[in-house]
């Protein structure tokens, strides 16, 4: 039963990684082999499936309307010729596009990490990239593997407060003592991610030199990992769980951002191999101001961070316009959230209608980049409804006859017996796992952090240390999440080129459980 359980990984690796296949076909085979194996063999009732296939579809067009208010707000700046401006803006600090890399994708994506989670920063992120030059598979598999890091806290905390909310005794002391062993561990682990991130646009998106062009970056990137990690130390120590990541992002591109300009430990040498062929760097000096051409991002952190923190008009965006279904077709466990005005796809759709006023713009500037956006996103569609079909049926397949723990569990639970000896070092990957599956840090932590837990206190480790060895992973384990490839993939235009950017990421992604387990085993 465990190669059952274990079909919702197998048949996507297959399809996507070995068989290349685009998403759209890859994953709807992939869909229907792990329907059939849990109507057959697991013994999912029909009207189970059904439901859980139409909450997955649902979930689908949440996904979708982020991917839209990602899309729009790039297509919107494009227009009013901000994008132009920023780029002007990265010029004046570093036109290094190593540099570019971090501070984009990895610090600015960070902070809108921390300040809206949904996978959200990598659809921001790796448009923005795109417009600065760098070629589309470069940006999409950049933008996704610098969304680790900051992960591990989320939305204000969400994969810490809500994914351990199951575990005996979890209360906000509790969710603080985990947030500093998390950033302790990630101290030894978290500060390679911006060294990561420059070997891999030098090995595969250079001019064949890989690391010889990576190794004048070393002094540099682990200076700005350990601002990163060590100011993410100080906050989780200072304040708690909830604002490590938007605190540590601002710290980082502050420090980045002021050495960058000064060239303080980089090299003279500017390197642009991962330059879009034909792009051309507009010199023209542009009219708008800076911090104008900025501002539609700035709203974004804004308002997520009002919604999020404010308690009226987070009850407001959640309760004003609910577009969630519940016990759908009457099955009381299996229900898809949508609190419309609450979802970044909403803010990031207003930002780009501030954008044109703010930039005194026409309003057919808004309405040329709502069609662009919306005539990219049909192929998409298809991909995500049969991957997140495929999630919901996995996650829940504990509503069975045959009285079967549920697939994730059933993973988990075989693991653990069998490799419980080495456990400091699975449990990052249980993690990984997890998110690679269900595309969330915090279903797969709520899923899993039982069973870490109980493991951690049959054998007698640390529980904290394997809890954070489980959120850090699901953290690493978004790298490789295939609806946030999909997404990735098509805001910067590359449906069907999935596999080939998992094969990239899958790389850092076992790097990072590696170093997590390695960290966790000399710490316990």
């Amino acid at each position: 039963m465990l190669l059952v359980a274990l079909s919702a990984i197998i048949a996507p690796f297959i399809m996507l990684v070995l068989l290349k296949m685009p998403a759209a076909k890859g994953m709807t085979i992939s869909a229907i082999i792990v329907i059939l194996l849990a109507f057959s063999l697991w013994g999912m009732e029909t009207n189970i499936i059904l439901s859980s296939i139409l909450q997955g579809t649902h979930k689908t067009f949440t996904i979708l309307w982020i991917l839209f208010g990602a899309l729009v707000l790039l297509n919107t700046l494009r227009n009013t010729g901000a994008i132009t401006r920023i780029n002007q803006g990265f010029q004046y600090i570093s036109a290094d596009m190593r540099v570019q890399a971090i501070i984009v994708a990895f610090l600015f994506g960070s902070l809108i990490e921390g300040a809206a989670g949904f996978g959200t920063p990598a659809m921001v992120t790796g448009p923005l990239m795109i417009a600065l030059g760098f070629n589309p598979i470069a940006a999409a598999t950049l933008a996704l593997v610098a969304d680790s890091s900051a992960v591990m806290f989320g939305a204000v905390g969400t994969p810490v407060a809500v994914g351990l909310s199951n575990i005996p005794g979890a209360d906000t002391p509790f969710f603080h003592e985990i947030a500093q062993t998390i950033t302790f561990i990630d101290l030894f682990a978290g500060t390679f991610i911006p060294l990561i991130l420059i070997v891999l646009l030098t090995s595969f998106f250079g001019k064949g030199r890989g690391l010889k062009d990576a190794i004048p970056m070393i002094p540099w990137t682990l200076f700005v990992g350990i601002v990163y990690t060590g100011s993410a130390y100080l906050y989780a120590n200072l304040f708690g769980h909830e604002f490590v990541s938007i605190l540590a992002a601002l710290t980082g591109l502050v420090v980045a951002a002021f050495t960058a300009k000064k060239g303080f430990l980089l090299p003279k040498v500017e390197w642009t191999d991962a330059m879009q062929e034909g792009f051309k760097v507009d010199t023209e000096k542009s009219n708008m101001g800076l911090i104008t051409a900025w501002s539609p991002y700035l709203v974004v952190v804004g308002l997520l961070l009002l919604t999020r923190i404010v308690p009226w008009l987070n009850e407001f965006t959640k309760t004003a316009i609910n577009l969630s279904w519940n016990n759908i077709l009457g099955v009381e466990k299996i229900s898809s959230a949508w609190e419309f005005l609450y979802s970044p796809g909403t803010i990031l759709t207003v930002s780009a209608i501030f954008a044109f006023i703010i930039q005194r713009k026409s309003f057919n500037t808004f309405t040329k980049a709502a069609k662009e956006s919306l005539g990219s996103m049909k192929t998409t569609t298809i991909s995500l409804i049969a991957t997140l079909a495929m999630v919901q049926v996995f996650s829940n397949s504990g509503l069975n006859a045959s009285d079967l723990a549920s697939m994730p569990q059933y993973i988990a639970e075989s693991f653990a017996s069998s490799l419980g000896s080495i456990w400091i070092f699975v449990a990052p990957f249980l993690g990984e796992l997890g998110a690679f599956i269900t595309g969330s840090a915090t279903v797969s932590t709520l899923t899993f952090s039982p069973i870490q837990y109980n493991v951690a206190s049959e054998i007698g480790l640390d529980q904290n240390i394997v809890l954070a060895a489980q959120i850090i992973g699901a953290a690493a384990g978004n790298m490789i999440c295939i609806h946030n490839v999909v997404a990735a993939s098509a805001v910067v235009g590359l449906e069907g080129k999935e596999g080939e950017i998992i094969r990239k990421t899958l790389i850092p992604a076992i790097i990072y459980g590696l170093l997590i387990g390695t960290a966790g085993f000399f710490i316990l």
